[in-house]
């Protein structure tokens, strides 16, 4: 079987932009969709109707490109509960010989996520956007979400684990691997590839402004497509279909 590619970006705003435009453009060059992670953020930098970035992103969605809901502002719960994470989970910080991670919907209620959803596709709506695809922060959702992900109508639910239809509750495994320093996320990502699988990989805009993560990026995007696979975004859920790739200037 070949591996499917699913190739996330988050951090996209008026700083990234440029580098945001490049790297979509190489994956064009490619023939890759992405799946493009927005995150509300009503007290931080939000775009405006009319702002540049949201310009692009209505092109990138143009062009088959995917938009997912990152959260709603990405604050922990003011508890300071902290979960330990799933085994497949990308790495967090260490405590007490266990690894943690604070998220924003890592512990909630189905009742608060669901106030939280509402919020952030309020937002969504006044800036004329639209999904059914949800990407928690830090990969991490808890129970409750997932319920209050169904009540709220979304179709999807990509965790550090793998890709949730919400519609059928199919679970397709495949952990996401972070851009980050070194080379063991890459080869870790392509290891999946190898066996056939979801090959899943996160890319932090701001990563793209650094040489050695830009490149080893899109070494390993370049090493998944040598073992045959096909790219595709968060809202093919079924993941057996190849994307329609038209590209921003095809006709």
């Amino acid at each position: 079987m070949r591996p499917r590619l699913l190739v996330s970006l988050s951090g996209i705003g008026r700083a990234t932009l440029a580098d945001c435009a490049a790297f979509a453009a190489a994956l064009d060059r490619r023939g890759l969709p992405l799946s493009l992670l927005l995150t509300p953020k009503p007290n931080s930098e939000r775009p405006t109707r009319d702002s540049p970035v949201l310009d692009w992103i209505r092109a990138r969605e143009q062009a088959g490109d995917a938009l997912v809901l990152h959260g709603f502002d990405h604050v922990a719960q003011p508890s300071g509960a902290r979960l330990p994470l799933p085994r497949l989970a990308p790495a967090a910080s260490w405590a007490g010989g266990r690894i943690w991670r604070r998220a924003e919907f890592a512990d909630l209620p189905a009742h608060e996520a669901g106030l939280r959803l509402l919020a952030a596709t309020a937002v969504l709506d006044r800036l004329e956007l639209r999904t059914r695809c949800f990407a928690p922060p830090s990969w991490l959702a808890s129970a409750g979400t997932v319920q209050a992900l169904r009540r709220r109508g979304f179709e999807v639910c990509a965790d550090a684990a793998g890709v949730h239809d919400l519609r059928t509750g199919v679970l397709h495994r495949g952990r996401v691997h972070e851009v980050g320093r070194g080379e063991l996320w890459a080869r870790a990502a392509l290891r999946g590839g190898r066996r056939g699988g979801l090959v899943r990989i996160a890319v932090d805009a701001a990563e793209l402004s650094r040489p050695q993560p830009a490149r080893a990026v899109l070494g390993a995007i370049s090493g998944a497509l040598a073992l045959g696979a096909f790219g595709g975004t968060y809202a093919d859920p079924g993941l057996g279909r190849i994307a329609e790739r038209r590209g921003l200037n095809a006709g």
